[in-house]
């Protein structure tokens, strides 16, 4: 039990009673859930690998986005984590191409360009057909740090843009807080005629 919990508290977002609670369960109440967990595990591990060309996660050489002939090409999208990329294709409003960082620069943490798969990016930045590059790192202090940085590696005449940010669809003014308010109106934009 205790080597269960150990790994447990190993993957983010689990503490040390959520790791008690979910090895308890295992362990009481789902073990028949056991193998079958144990076996995707294996084999997502012996399977899932990362896509020769954006980085995702994929089973083969090229993820789906980027083996699809569908896709615009003259558009990047930089994002942190194959997360960041499923939440930003689950909006069916980006058709472009993606590259996946596979994490954020963070100097205090150890993480550099290098971590970052960098040598891979700058590649990509280079293509003859790209028109644009959209960094949608979070936005935290390290994601702006990060988008900074890498911005500095995109050639000229290449548009470089952000994602928006700002007060959430359905959203009161008065519930918003002050820095999230601040950026929407930095970030405004003009009603249209």
């Amino acid at each position: 039990m205790d080597a269960l919990v150990a790994l447990l508290r190993r993957l983010p977002g689990i503490g040390p009673r959520s790791a008690q609670r979910i090895g308890h369960e295992l362990l009481v109440r789902k073990r028949d859930l056991m193998p079958q967990l144990a076996k995707a595990l294996q084999h997502a591990n012996n399977t899932i690998r990362l896509c020769d060309r954006c980085n995702n996660l994929s089973e083969s050489s090229l993820c789906k986005a980027c083996s699809s002939d569908r896709r615009d090409r003259s558009i990047l999208c930089v994002v942190e984590s194959p997360a960041d990329l499923r939440a930003i294709e689950d909006t069916g409003a980006f058709t472009g191409e993606f590259f996946v960082l596979m994490g954020h620069l963070s100097p205090l943490d150890g993480i550099g360009p290098e971590a970052l798969h960098v040598d891979r990016l700058i590649p990509r930045l280079a293509e003859n057909q790209l028109r644009e590059v959209i960094f949608a790192t979070n936005p935290t202090m390290e994601g702006e740090v990060t988008a900074q940085y890498l911005a500095g590696l995109v050639p000229d005449g290449v548009t470089i843009s952000r994602l928006a940010r700002g007060v959430p669809v359905g959203g009161d003014l008065e519930n918003v807080d002050r820095n999230t308010l601040g950026s929407a109106l930095q970030g405004r934009r003009l009603l249209a005629d």
